[in-house]
């Protein structure tokens, strides 16, 4: 209706009225244009697309290594998406987002938020910033707190309105931990150690024997396919989470919670955990744990096997899958090895040895154990429920040993705290202290069940403890972090302050041992003397490397302190062993009687052949011999030396390595027998280098025979990439070899 016309035919028609309804024309005059002018109803806003900017958000985050087009980012940090609207946003309307984790989410529980575009806001809520805006697009800047819980989050959007509307589903996207972040717990102050212990996709865990220390290559693969959804998922499976899905995902902003569950779940004991543990030296039904090159195959078969127990695994696996899935989810990690690691069952700080008359340890009288070797884990954060001088360093270990409560797992434990004597804290420290710390006494165990000390080194536990250097493939010796020098006064304060933590007792210079229930009363409360230090000294010497396959020659040297002369009789054993240092099967059995002049040194010489172990050398290529020495007027020394044997294999790129182009590898190796062997494999890996695994047929090789295969592999990641390579034999262990090979983009 055209409203001027029509008010002025109402005058013309009907001029008695057209005084009175003076006022009605004028209004309408006066409004005639606004009213024109009024749009009809426009539709609802919604949000009919989104940008996740993967890319950008990637390598602002550091997460552009994981794989697939869902967005992860890290807590702490603003990201970046796009929204394409279905029209423009009014002044009076604004988008709001809600954002879940996990079942039941609630705001509560800190699992649920629901926020709208805002000013900038420093806090600990997520908020929404507004950057650009077009006519049908816009630009939003969001930021989760520092502390956020980690995982993956459900967003969904819609648009203030006076109307109700139903949230539109955007999609997910999952948050990580932040070492990047100042206010994160799990910050890391040097740009080095993050790129070493986050980014890092490959790392060395050091095996063997205290004076012979072996480097093995790991593939991490933390970015690897679906290795992101599988570490989200072993929290989903722990029994946390199984008896209070809620509860458990709400905990998950704590690095201590987290790394506490991960602990558990990397092994199966109480669940079905990632790993299956065995140390009886037999695997079938499953493989080897020196079979595995990386965490990659591990995690894929626990996933795809529907969350079945991986068979099997031994210390350095469970260490080296731990540090892939707390890589992966942000929070810095290395693997550390502790050689001569002490296992205290009856928490007594002392690790008691029987043994009998040929220096063979009687494993029914032995609970306590020392292992040559043994591999856990350290991640940085804070403590804050410890405080700030706690912070750092952490000890965890998903390694089944002992329970905690009610669990197979251990940590996180300071490591300030094990090197201050602060073993009540919170978790698991006198277990870890006397990992480290723990006494080495040696018992004779007489036929009428009487026992006697014998001379040893008791200050053999918690040596060489090492770890990768960052950005090399050097060892770095860390034994100082975790205890002060040996013998020092301050080392003995700290033991003194940890025996009165645990025991609520003084210890006076040496150490004293308290009666523990159930023990065999090794604590005394009385000061227990060491054993009389004898006045003949021994010590095994190789005289030529002990190479598998060969036989093993060594030496006996005996020397006389005294000037007199003395006679010793010495009884000899020797077995092979488990790296825990369990014995599988006696290979030497003898004895000798010696006369020392003097101060005059001896040699026993020692052969033990090739067709003596090779029937019961275990994978661990490993053999303790032990030497009772019974000296004139009833002294006791027993003298121990861990041999490993060695091998040989080298690995060599031939031209350059480029991303996207194949470049040949030659492995060369030896048959270490002195016999024909047939069925060797070669097993390769390498995250970025290729995918999964390669298996390669090796010809058949004659008796100590060199040869050499070739291959080839196409990489696909720039930067060094680490290459490992694995010779399985039925006819000898396993040998292992990597290399670093670097990597250049594609021209």
């Amino acid at each position: 209706m055209d409203t001027l016309k029509d008010a002025d035919c109402l005058a013309q028609q009907h001029p008695e009225i057209c005084l009175v309804n003076s006022g009605l024309a004028g209004w309408l005059l006066q409004h005639a244009d606004q009213t024109v002018r009024t749009p009809a109803r426009r539709g609802r806003v919604r949000v009919t697309e989104v940008d996740w900017h993967s890319r950008k958000n990637g390598a602002a985050h550091h997460t552009q290594e994981y794989p697939g087009p869902e967005l992860v980012v890290r807590r702490g940090q603003v990201f970046t998406l796009r929204l394409e609207l279905s029209r423009a946003l009014e002044d009076q309307e604004t988008i709001i987002f809600t954002l879940e984790t996990g079942p039941q989410a609630s705001e509560d529980c800190h699992t649920k938020a629901v926020f709208q575009i805002s000013e900038p806001d420093v806090g600990q809520n997520w908020t929404a910033v507004e950057e650009a805006q077009t006519e049908n697009t816009m630009t939003v800047s969001i930021t989760s707190p520092p502390n956020a819980v980690i995982g993956r989050y459900l967003m969904r959007t819609r648009v203030s309105s006076r109307r109700k509307q139903n949230d539109r589903k955007l999609g997910e996207f999952v948050l990580l931990f932040n070492p990047w972040c100042p206010e994160d717990d799990v910050f890391l102050d040097s740009e080095e150690e993050r790129q070493e212990y986050v980014l890092n996709d490959s790392g060395i865990i050091f095996r063997g024997v205290e004076k012979h220390i072996r480097a093995q290559g790991w593939n991490y693969g933390q970015f690897e396919e679906e290795i992101l959804d599988i570490c989200l998922s072993i929290l989903d499976r722990s029994p946390l989470h199984q008896n209070d899905p809620a509860t458990d995902v709400s905990h998950r902003h704590d690095p201590i919670y987290v790394t506490r569950a991960i602990s558990a779940m990397v092994n199966s004991n109480n669940d079905r955990g990632v790993v299956q543990g065995q140390w009886q030296g037999k695997y079938g039904g499953g493989t080897s744990p020196l079979h595995w090159s990386g965490s990659v195959a591990i995690l894929h078969k626990w996933f795809k096997g529907r969350f079945k127990p991986v068979k099997y695994g031994q210390c350095w696996v469970f260490a080296g899958v731990m540090c892939t899935v707390l890589r992966c989810l942000g929070i810095a990690t290395r693997v550390v090895s502790n050689f001569n690691s002490a296992h205290d069952t009856d928490r007594n700080l002392s690790v008691d040895k029987y043994v009998d008359s040929f220096g063979r340890t009687l494993e029914d009288l032995t609970e306590d154990s020392m292992w040559n070797f043994h591999v856990w884990n350290e991640s940085w954060f804070a403590r804050r429920d410890l405080g700030p001088s706690y912070n750092g360093w952490q000890v965890l270990d998903a390694t089944p040993q002992e329970e905690s409560e009610g669990m197979f797992r251990c940590g996180p434990a300071s490591v300030t705290a094990i090197r201050e004597g602060d073993v009540h804290l919170a978790h698991d420290g006198p277990f870890v202290f006397a990992e480290v710390n723990a006494d080495y006494i040696t018992w004779l165990w007489h036929e009428d069940e009487s026992r006697e000390r014998v001379y040893s080194d008791t200050k053999k536990i918690g040596r060489c403890i090492s770890t990768k250097a960052v950005g090399s493939d050097s060892r770095v010796d860390i034994t100082g972090l975790y205890k002060y020098p040996e013998g020092s006064r301050k080392e003995r304060q700290v033991y003194r302050k940890a025996v009165r933590k645990l025991f609520g007792v003084e210890a006076p210079g040496r150490r004293t041992r308290v009666r523990r229930a159930g023990s065999r009363g090794l604590w005394r409360e009385d000061l227990m003397e060491p054993a009389t230090k004898p006045s003949v000294t021994g010590k095994f010497k190789m005289l030529e490397p002990p190479m598998l396959g060969h036989d093993l020659r060594l030496a006996l040297c005996l020397a006389n302190l005294t000037s007199r002369a003395q006679r010793v009789r010495v009884n000899l054993s020797g077995a092979t062993i488990l790296y825990t240092r369990r014995p599988v099967a006696e290979i030497l059995h003898e004895s000798h009687t010696v006369r020392l002049g003097p101060e005059e040194e001896k040699k026993i010489p020692i052969t033990i052949s090739y067709s003596q172990y090779k029937e019961d050398l275990t994978e661990d290529k490993k053999i303790l011999l032990a030497a009772m020495c019974f000296v004139t007027k009833g002294e006791k020394l027993l003298v121990e030396k861990d041999i490993t044997l060695e091998d040989f294999i080298t690995i060599k790129v031939l031209g350059p390595a480029v991303v996207g182009v194949a470049v040949v590898v030659k492995v060369t190796l030896v048959n270490p027998l002195l016999e024909r062997v047939e069925d060797c494999v070669l097993m390769v890996e390498g995250s970025g280098l290729l995918q999964g695994q390669l298996s390669i047929d090796v010809p058949s090789l004659e008796p100590q025979e060199k040869a050499s295969v070739q291959f080839s592999i196409t990489p696909s990641k720039s930067g060094p990439r680490q290459l490992q390579v694995d010779l399985i034999s039925p006819h000898f262990p396993d040998i292992k070899g990597f290399v670093v090979i670097h990597v250049a983009t594609a021209k």
